[in-house]
């Protein structure tokens, strides 16, 4: 492929492509998102290939019809398989079911009923994706495109109208123009912080200093979160697209994307990507003839959730150890090696392409007041239907959890949802009707965040849970400064004083004033968020921090040191079940007769409660 030079060689390439395929002609889509990779996608689509060409369906369906594209979203039914101008939405596929699939569906249009959506609650059958559940609530601007491209083809991003915002505003727009745009379109930035984009823009470039740099932060880190990862694997070309119309804007010359090395399929898929773009000219010297030149760098990131901090990525990407800096240093006058910086998240950087071409009108139409736009979560957690959700903001929390989500399972009551990843706050039912966006989840003292929601149920401790956190982010911190490296540390040790039954009613003031003094007192975002789990918990759930302290029992039946475990003799059946999976012989009896459990002996692992068919394993 020839360099493109100008706008109408990519217009005419575009066309050239799109009369290539024939839009009756068979497109099958094979989700090889990280989730159905290791579920064995990548051997189901070269069974299909195989298959295609033993039953002579070459020409029906071309070998370049069948697409190994991003993430769909709905990760809980993985693999996925989306026969498309039907739409035909296959779930769990296996191997096994390929040559049937190919048969009946391929060759004949018959449906395979076992391999379609089930309804839980009326049992009826969804056959095309964009009926089920799961999809009908959302609106996905950034992840539909994931089940029609090849994420490892360039042409097919070309083909659905790929890199013609960057066409538009190299050619029709200048610089102070597609910034105002992304003003009037009020994005704000989707890694957490919520500032918007268009404003960050016009400081960097009204900021003394050169060169300016343009960076992707795809240091996704939060536990549970994966939607930067699934962007980045799925449709790398919308987040480079976004990046250069932003360095246009900028005046910048040089980009980095700053990926965490733990998603290795998101670097190869985004390396391959900037090899292509180089290739068609979208990416270098003279970008389509507009005398702009602009190239991006990949830079792996050694896991420390610390470094999705603005100034300690910066610290990283200099090759100095990943520690933040005070905030009167703003990155767009003083960044990446003291120069004008804009950096932005991954989620942040495809919007744009979609502003330039819609226009900031369009896109306000889309939100709320003060959040404009889609948003995309990590569903996950104690929920039915795990995956990937884009919905617009404003869109309720019980409408993500209950109607996309699909409720909690096993018939559990819900108990919380966290939002904001890791230094989020934990939401009660009784706010499961607030709007989700910037300001709403604020007020309840959580946070947007990156995307991460974690759905908890009636088993859930809330006391175990803030907790968790805490251990996860004293891990975490970077230790620079006082309040967070031995503030975290000192909530977390009385958190394990009450979760063992050794706290104390005075507990509850000092961890709700050490949270304050940590908030006020923290170098960076990390330590200045990360008392929120325990703030949250305590307002909402204080009569489970109670109960742990006056009665010495933890309701939801977690916390080890608080717990027993007892065999109800009217529900025992005599299975010898439990007696089988105790891994230290703590539950005895002979088969057909009542069983007990040793307290002195158990671990108190929950394995004979997780099997017990009977209920007869009580929990005190």
């Amino acid at each position: 492929m020839k360099k493109i030079k100008t706008l109408e060689e990519l217009e005419q390439f575009r066309k050239e492509i799109q009369a290539q395929r024939d839009p009756k002609k068979t497109v099958i889509s094979i989700c090889a998102g990280t989730g159905c990779l290791a579920l064995g996608s990548k051997k189901i689509a070269g069974a299909i290939k195989e298959e295609i060409q033993s039953q002579g369906l070459s020409l029906k369906v071309e070998l370049s019809a069948i697409k190994e594209t991003g993430c769909p979203g709905f990760c809980e039914r993985g693999p996925i398989v989306v026969i498309y101008p039907e739409g035909t939405c296959y779930l769990g596929v296996t191997v096994e079911d390929v040559p049937e699939i190919v048969s009946k569906t391929i060759a004949n249009n018959e449906i395979i009923e076992r391999l379609v959506y089930k309804d839980p609650d009326t049992k009826e059958r969804v056959v095309k994706d964009s009926e089920i559940p799961f999809y009908k609530k959302q609106q996905r601007y950034l992840l539909g495109k994931n089940n029609f491209i090849d994420s490892k083809s360039i042409e097919d991003y070309i083909r659905l109208g790929g890199y013609s915002a960057l066409a538009k505003a190299l050619s029709a727009m200048k610089p102070d123009e597609v910034i105002q745009e992304v003003i009037d379109a009020d994005l704000r930035g989707r890694g957490g912080g919520g500032f918007p984009a268009g404003w960050k823009w016009h400081s960097t470039r009204n900021a003394e200093g050169d060169p300016k740099y343009v960076i992707c932060n795809a240091d996704e880190g939060d536990p549970g979160a994966f939607m930067d990862r699934a962007l980045l694997e799925g449709n790398p070309h919308s987040v480079l697209e976004g990046m250069i119309i932003g360095a246009y804007a900028i005046g910048s010359r040089d980009g980095y994307i700053y990926v965490r090395n733990e998603y290795p399929l998101a670097v190869t898929n985004a390396t391959l990507a900037l090899d292509q773009a180089r290739e068609f000219g979208l990416l270098g010297e003279n970008i389509l003839g507009s005398g702009f030149g602009f190239d991006i760098k990949i830079m792996r990131g050694g896991g420390a959730f610390v470094c999705g901090e603005s100034s300690a990525l910066f610290a990283s990407l200099e090759g100095r150890s990943g520690e933040p800096r005070a905030k009167y240093i703003h990155a767009t006058d003083k960044g990446l090696w003291d120069k004008p910086t804009s950096l932005n998240n991954v989620e942040t950087w495809a919007n744009v392409p979609l502003i330039i071409n819609k226009g900031a009108k369009w896109y306000n139409g889309i939100g709320t007041e003060g959040s404009k736009g889609t948003k995309i979560f990590s569903l996950v957690g104690k929920i039915s239907n795990t995956g990937l959700v884009e919905v617009p903001m404003g869109i309720t929390l019980r409408e993500i959890i209950y109607d996309i989500g699909g409720g909690v399972p096993g018939g559990k009551k819900f108990k919380a949802v966290q939002t904001g990843g890791p230094s989020g706050g934990c939401i009660p039912a009784k706010h499961l009707d607030t709007p989700v966006d910037f300001d709403e989840l604020t007020k309840l003292g959580s946070m947007m965040g990156s995307g991460g929601m974690i759905v908890m149920d009636e088993n859930n401790c809330m006391v175990d849970v803030a907790n968790y956190f805490l251990k996860f982010l004293e891990e975490e911190s970077c230790g620079k400064c006082t309040p967070c490296r031995e503030g975290i540390l000192q909530m977390r040790k009385i958190l394990d004083l009450i979760t063992s039954g050794e706290g104390k009613e005075e507990d509850l003031d000092t961890l709700e004033w050490m949270g304050q003094a940590i908030i006020d007192g923290s170098l960076c975002a990390l330590g200045g968020s990360a008392p929120n789990p325990v703030i949250t918990t305590m307002r909402y759930f204080r009569d489970e921090y109670e109960a742990h302290i006056r009665d010495k029992k933890c309701p939801a039946g977690v916390c080890k040191a608080l717990i027993k475990f007892s065999i109800d003799p009217e529900n025992c059946t005599g299975c010898h079940l439990c007696a089988r999976i105790c891994p230290v012989e703590a539950a005895t009896g002979e088969k057909k007769e009542i069983h007990t459990i040793d307290d002195d002996i158990c671990i108190k692992c929950r394995a004979c409660y997780e099997v017990c068919k009977f209920d007869a394993i009580k929990i005190m």
